[in-house]
């Protein structure tokens, strides 16, 4: 089951710290406006079918592509976005539905109602029009994959248990926070009762771990070519192989370098004009 999934993080109108959390590392993934119209709109030029949503995934087997001609066979694809800030109400949800679409809001749920995250009213509202509502945990671990067992489990299960008393009904996805994956991160999202687990590793694959279905994510950062979230949804692989390659040099190096890490991306990231 190919699902292309896109991974975006908060939209800003004049400057990163509108929405979402507030440190260097965070405002390396968050778009400006144009640049998330731009990637939409390249999106919908090339698919006319809506986004997929995880209760498809959990519903049925969604196996067959989309497609706008004879030629061009696009992947079922997702859009996903992390952090739970207030620009997901404020400026994606509209572009989104602007389009006939709907999005996955993934939520850290001890900051909800904070400044520059969703409130519980705005939450309410989103998950009434259509948009699916996750966890993205409950207190976003820089490292989600170095915390004991049993921290993960509270992590999931609190989070699941404040989305489903704030909205009344089930919550049975979620995605990892920072992108620090492991078995156990799954298999806890499991025994919290979470049937979809979305991860920031970019494949097209899915997998079964235990009773959780686990779903690769390309991200979608800053300064990226205004096509670049087509080019992940359409043939051929190449935009996919290289976000592969990156990815798999980036884990090995973050344990080598450690807090260093951060500003050698920082620095790799500036434009050099």
């Amino acid at each position: 089951m190919p699902i292309a999934s896109l991974l975006f993080h908060d939209v800003f109108l004049r400057e990163p710290r509108e929405s979402g959390f507030e440190s260097a590392a965070a405002d390396r993934y968050k778009l400006p406006l144009a640049e998330f119209d731009a990637q939409l709109g390249a999106l919908a030029g090339v698919c006319d079918d809506a986004p997929i949503l995880a209760p498809h995934l959990i519903d049925s087997n969604v196996t067959k592509p989309c497609a706008t001609s004879e030629k061009s066979r696009v992947f079922p694809y997702a859009i996903t976005v992390d952090d739970g800030g207030v620009s997901y109400y404020t400026v994606v949800a509209d572009r989104l539905e602007g389009r006939g679409w709907r999005g996955h809001c993934f939520v850290t749920t001890n900051r909800i109602g904070e400044r520059g995250f969703l409130s519980a009213s705005q939450i309410r509202e989103l998950d009434a029009r259509g948009h699916v509502i996750g966890s993205h945990s409950q207190t976003h671990p820089m490292r989600f994959s170095g915390c004991s067992i049993a921290q993960m489990r509270r992590e999931w299960t609190r989070s699941r248990a404040a989305l489903e008393d704030l909205l009344g009904h089930d919550i049975s996805v979620a995605s990892v926070p920072g992108g620090y994956f492991s078995a156990a991160v799954a298999r806890t999202a499991a025994d919290a009762g979470l049937r979809v687990l979305f991860t920031s590793e970019p494949t097209t694959r899915t997998r079964s771990d235990r009773r959780c279905l686990v779903v690769g994510r390309f991200t979608v950062r800053p300064r990226c070519r205004n096509d670049f979230a087509s080019r992940i949804v359409l043939p051929p692989a190449r935009t996919r192989r290289a976000e592969w390659a990156g990815w798999t040099a980036k884990k090995a190096i973050k344990p080598l370098l450690g807090s260093t890490y951060a500003r050698v991306a920082d620095w790799w990231l500036t434009p050099r004009s």
